[in-house]
């Protein structure tokens, strides 16, 4: 047996008293015998909340999701309920994915309120993400959980947790409850239920979300130009299958070719190397399907549907994928002229997105006279937005990293509503002889050609989560004088929340809530980004640039990642 930290060891061994389960005592044993690294990995901290909520690896011990990590957490949230809603009888909502264990876990988690005395609304069977969110507010819940872990790989799951006002935690909260968590042992948590507070939830909440996506998602286009487009949507093993086709047909679209191959929810995701939209492998049956059936638009969503991948034809009939930038200029113009046409613009509304996403989005409704909200990655920001501010609208909100919401009717990224916006684009551009990819150019020609990329190292485990910090202590110590052969002039630590001109030495405050990101800006206005994910074992590095030309972007985007070390 290979040496092991005594502090591991301590913490592996409180979970192999009688009040933990038999296979798990065994599953336990058998990694103190066999596999001391795996053990570590297990024990050595808390899983934390994220930007996501809180996401890791299925198994045994404190560092990972399993029947007590989530217990726990259930328990510490209905202690938190019982304080900030004293004398109010308590409501949850509960949704899960398709991963392993996700209806199993659900059902725990469901327990866990019940003997508490809340009152659960347990969705039967997967449901999308955005559902919950929709589902928080309209069965008026005190907060909502959804057992998912997005888009990350199989042996992952997560819990993320909402609110009254069906956005994710924000903090204070997030620490209130984290605290309620910490003081709390295993043997704290109540797993029995009671099984006549559990209501099983189902077509009711179905046909609302149902009826409200089509709602916000639909133009008025012509019956005509809906029936003409030809769809290809693939909902990647995931969720979305169960509302997404049914939404499109509701709205008017008749021909939607679903990817057969990958309409099966299947938490092994068998068809794709991740299911994850964002990356270009992910889409490659549904664009081969698309090309063999002459259709107009591929459009994937990732497992929970809160995010979806869109392909369409370039001006030479060639499919092309969307970056999230891409897709979220092209979604939140279109939505800023249907609001100027409709007259509706009246300096009460606006755009949302976060501080990693592309510049142009603040060109773009500055040019339409609308407020822009940024905020910290994740759409929990968004939502607190839509919180703090009652006395403004959201027309849309988007992130870079393929999420887009539609109004404020769910208050999260929705795959389901901005799949039918994006259909509705391109039936109208179709019907007007162009593509999605020509009225993006468009946009471009008006406002100057942006081009983005976002490079993600991976780093595993204990070891991975310290180089991590390393790099950027590294990055903060080290300012580069200039990046891509231009000078950096300002640059953005969140962590400090202080914003430094490096060329006349000003600083002033960022008014946002603490976060491991850093920004650089450079003379010729590139933009360059560093952030550890707070949901996956990676650092992220998101790079904008922009100028009249496009073909020199790319260019000049490599000459960036080679600067950084990033090739």
């Amino acid at each position: 047996m290979r040496y092991i930290d005594p502090v591991i060891l301590n913490k592996a061994n409180q979970w192999l008293t009688p009040f933990f389960d038999p296979e798990t005592q065994h599953s336990i044993k058998d990694l103190i015998a066999y596999d001391s690294e795996t053990l570590e990995d297990s024990f050595y901290k808390n899983l934390e909340f994220g930007t996501g909520g809180m996401r890791g690896i299925m198994g045994v011990g404190n560092n990972r999701i399993n029947k007590y990590t989530l217990g726990k957490n259930t328990q510490g949230l209905s202690n938190y309920l019982r304080k900030v809603f004293p004398s109010e009888p308590l409501k949850v909502a509960i949704a899960y994915d398709c991963r392993h264990n996700s209806k199993k876990l659900a059902k725990v988690v469901a327990d866990v309120f019940s003997a508490n005395g809340i009152q659960v609304y347990l969705f039967s069977d997967l449901r999308p993400t955005p559902e919950l969110s929709f589902a928080v507010r309209y069965l008026q819940c005190h907060c909502g959980i959804v057992l998912t872990a997005s888009h990350n790989p199989p042996e992952y799951n997560g819990y993320k947790v909402y609110w009254q006002d069906g956005g994710q935690l924000v903090p204070p909260q997030d620490a209130e409850i984290i605290n309620e968590i910490d003081s709390l042992q295993y043997t704290d948590v109540l797993f029995e239920p009671n099984e006549q507070l559990i209501k099983y939830i189902d077509t009711e909440v179905d046909e609302a979300f149902a009826t409200a996506s089509v709602r916000n998602g639909s133009f008025n286009t012509a019956k005509s130009d809906k029936e003409s487009l030809q769809i290809v949507f693939t909902s990647l093993h995931g969720t979305s299958i169960t509302m997404v086709p049914q939404v499109l047909e509701r709205a008017g679209y008749k021909h939607v070719s679903i990817v057969a191959e990958q309409a099966k929810p299947n938490g092994d995701f068998p068809t794709v190397i991740s299911p994850n939209p964002e990356e270009p492998e992910a889409l490659k049956m549904a664009m081969e399907q698309a090309d063999k059936e002459h259709a107009d638009i591929v459009i994937g969503t990732d497992p929970d549907c809160d995010r979806l991948g869109i392909a369409v034809r370039d001006g030479d009939g060639t499919m092309k994928i969307l970056n999230g930038n891409q897709a979220m200029i092209v979604k939140s113009h279109f939505l800023l002229e249907q609001w100027k046409l409709n007259g509706k613009l009246d300096g009460t509304q606006f755009i949302a997105s976060t501080i990693v996403s592309t510049p142009m989005l603040k060109k773009l409704t500055d040019s339409y006279g609308v407020i822009y909200m940024e905020g910290l990655t994740g759409f929990k920001w968004i939502a607190k937005m839509i919180k703090d501010h009652p006395e403004l609208t959201l027309i849309g909100g988007g992130e870079e990293s393929f999420g887009y919401m539609v109004g404020d009717f769910v208050r999260d990224k929705d795959a389901v509503t901005a799949t039918l916006l994006i259909c509705e684009i391109a039936a109208r551009k179709k019907a007007e002889g162009k593509t999605v990819f020509q009225y993006l150019d468009e946009i471009y020609q008006s406002f100057g050609y942006y081009k983005e990329e976002l490079i993600s190292m991976v780093k595993k485990g204990k070891k991975g989560a310290e180089e991590i910090e390393e790099m950027m202590i590294d990055l903060r110590k080290n300012t580069p004088p200039a990046i891509g052969g231009s000078r950096v002039i300002i640059v953005e630590d969140f962590q400090t929340s202080m914003s430094k001109n490096l060329l006349n030495r000003s600083e002033r405050s960022i008014d946002l809530p603490k976060s491991n990101v850093l920004i650089f800006h450079t003379e010729d206005g590139s933009k360059i980004a560093a952030r550890p994910s707070g949901t996956e074992p990676k650092i992220k590095f998101y790079i904008s640039v922009n100028g009249k030309d496009p073909n020199h972007l790319g260019e000049k985007i490599n000459v960036i990642k080679k600067d950084l070390n990033l090739n």
